[in-house]
This record gives C-alpha cells, sequence and structure tokens, in this order.
C-alpha cells in the first residue's frame, strides 16, 4: 500500500482533529473522526460536575489570556462575555454572585448586557473573586480583568476612529511646527 503525499493544510487539518495520519482515504479520516467524537462524548459523561466547572475556568482563562495579546479591533463586547461565562459557569443564579461580591442584581445585569461599564471597584472585587475561585483550579494573574476591560476600550477605540476622528481632528491644532 502507497501512501500519497498530503500537503501542509491536510496535515494541519488532521492534527486540529485528532486524526491519525495512516488513513488514506476521506471515508476512513471521517469514520475515524466520528470515533473519536463518540469516546470524547462519552468521556465527558463520566467527568464530575466539579471537573466541568474546573475545564471551563481553565479554558476561559486561556481565552482571556490570548485575548489580550491580540490586537483586535472589532467592537465586540469581550469583558461582559467573560463575565457572563464566568459567573455562569461558577453560579446557578447571578444575583448569588452580585451577592458575594456585594453589588445590586441590577448592576450587575447592567454591567453584563453592557448597559453601564464596570466601576473600578467593580473590577477589583471581580479580582480578588477570581483570585479565591482559580486558587484551587489553576495559575490566574490577578491583573488579567483589568487587562481585557482596558484591551477591549483600546481595540473599541481604534476600531471605530471613523466615528470620532473626523471631528475631534478638526479641534487638534498644532501651533509650532516640529522638524
Amino acid at each position: 500500500m502507497t501512501m500519497k503525499s498530503k500537503s501542509n493544510k491536510d496535515l494541519i487539518e488532521d492534527i486540529e482533529y485528532g486524526l491519525d495520519l495512516r488513513y488514506i482515504s476521506k471515508k476512513e479520516q471521517e469514520s475515524e473522526a466520528v470515533s473519536l467524537l463518540e469516546a470524547r462524548l462519552e468521556r465527558i459523561k463520566n467527568l464530575s460536575k466539579d471537573q466541568i466547572i474546573r475545564a471551563k475556568l481553565m479554558q476561559l482563562k486561556l481565552q482571556m489570556e490570548a485575548y489580550v495579546k491580540e490586537p483586535m479591533y472589532d467592537d465586540q463586547n469581550h469583558f461582559s462575555d467573560f463575565l457572563k461565562v464566568y459567573v455562569d459557569t461558577i453560579y446557578s443564579s447571578r444575583s448569588k454572585f452580585a451577592q458575594d461580591i456585594n453589588i445590586t442584581p441590577i448592576r450587575l445585569s447592567q454591567v453584563i448586557n453592557n448597559h453601564r461599564d464596570p466601576k473600578e471597584e467593580f473590577i477589583m472585587k471581580l479580582m480578588i473573586h477570581s483570585e479565591k475561585v482559580y486558587k484551587n483550579v489553576c495559575d490566574f494573574q490577578k491583573r488579567t480583568w483589568y487587562q481585557v476591560y482596558f484591551h477591549e476600550k483600546v481595540c473599541d477605540t481604534m476600531a471605530n476612529q471613523e466615528k470620532w476622528r473626523g471631528r475631534l481632528e478638526k479641534e487638534v491644532k498644532l501651533s509650532e511646527a516640529l522638524v
């Protein structure tokens, strides 16, 4: 049996889906992918609630760290999206989280739904809460919530220059020429 040469794209796709590179036909690969998915689902069924929460928290941490490393110039609300996942992973109701960090459920709802920016005190409480939650999960940097929040603000400002730049540019002058 001779193996045909695969392109880099095909190899990357195989690695991405965890497929055995010995298979030549697409049918064999699809069959292997189905088997792998079934095995993963079976393993997930046997995980405890705590294991699932730990995995979700680790995934959230990695997503947040990846977000602050990349210049994503969009106007999505990453801070509130990450906050939703964080709260919904740990708590059965958002009001319990609000109670635990001593804010009103209304204030939490306003931050999560982007009706209000979080106050500095809110982010500080979130930082302390996260330290306690992640203590037995994995290493979580204290500054992560701040980094996500301010990274979003910078990216949002850059993504929306067409909305503010023209108006403000008219107000900015250079009275002395620089060489």
